[in-house]
């Protein structure tokens, strides 16, 4: 289970597909699981277990989710990866 506590002490990453007008996602590597939220609203946060985030992370490369991912020649946005610490 997840508590205040973990995400207190949470290395938070931004993306490095921010934009300046503060669109931005920021992840947290918890473990066995990922934190998620807008950068702009820190209070608000959703967890999803690490196999889940991964799973997402390849589908937005793919160009899987309605925009060309990276290998189709696309530039879609490359979200933080969950293993940075």
């Amino acid at each position: 289970m997840i508590n205040e506590a973990d995400l207190a002490r949470a290395s938070w990453h931004k993306s490095t597909w921010s934009n300046e007008q503060g669109g931005c996602v920021s992840v947290a590597n918890l473990g066995l699981h990922c934190a998620v939220r807008d950068s702009k609203n820190v209070d608000r946060y959703f967890v999803v277990s690490l196999s889940s985030w991964r799973a997402f992370v390849t589908g937005v490369k793919e160009g899987k989710f309605g925009f060309p991912g990276r290998e189709a020649g696309g530039s879609a946005p490359q979200p933080v990866r969950a293993t940075e610490t």
